[in-house]
């Protein structure tokens, strides 16, 4: 089976390296990590993700931004963005199902979480 490719946008480089080596070493993705929101385009169109995971809160262009631009562009307007984020607790995310129409998960984020949500939006 060819390995699933994940976007992670995040400005905390520390989590978006963890996150891509552990997802790696699963031998079931192939990762790709931005930490500049505003690179998240060109990075997208050049890597072509089967779902991008985006932080909400970063510095310089939000999340939210970030996830109009994705869709307003013919090449990427298709693929599933799913916001990961810390403005909402694990307990809160329980009676919430999406931030802006796109669905979340709160940080502190499971590798176990992320491989069930790619499963969900990105069927083999």
């Amino acid at each position: 089976m060819k390995p699933k490719r994940i976007l992670i946008v995040d400005d905390e480089s520390a989590f978006t390296r963890l996150l891509r080596l552990t997802l790696e070493g699963t031998g079931k993705f192939l990762v790709e990590e931005v930490n500049d929101g505003r690179r998240t385009i060109e990075v997208a169109r050049y890597f072509k993700p089967d779902i991008i995971f985006l932080d909400v809160v970063m510095p310089e262009i939000d999340g939210g931004d970030v996830a109009t631009q994705i869709k307003a562009d013919p090449e990427l307007a298709a693929v599933p963005i799913v916001f990961l984020t810390a403005i909402v607790s694990p307990k809160e995310a329980r009676h919430q199902s999406d931030i802006g129409g796109f669905p979340f998960l709160a940080k502190p984020v499971s590798v176990e979480s992320i491989v069930q949500t790619v499963a969900a939006h990105c069927p083999s």
